[in-house]
């Protein structure tokens, strides 16, 4: 399992979007959070799919590019770690 740091997110979000607006330590915390949760063999996929929200095929988060139970089931635990950190 490999999981993220807030060092990495924040460096992403700077260099794809120009700057980070929100808090790269709880990003991280809910990424590494839901990376054990559900058995997910790297957190920043994760971290990716809230962001983003791009697909990943392990874990079936989309059929024909929505987003299925799990995949909104994902985000939503995401959002809720993050609010828990800050």
């Amino acid at each position: 399992m490999e999981l993220t740091t807030s060092k990495k997110i924040k460096s992403y979000l700077e260099r794809v979007y120009g700057e980070c607006r929100h808090c790269p330590d709880s990003l991280a915390f809910a990424a590494n959070q839901a990376c054990i949760d559900f058995s997910h063999d790297k957190a920043f996929d994760l971290f990716k799919l809230l962001t983003e929200n791009r697909p990943i095929p392990t874990l079936h988060t989309h059929s024909y590019s929505f987003n299925t139970a799990t995949g909104r089931q994902i985000i939503q635990s995401m959002r809720n770690y993050y609010f828990e950190a800050e």
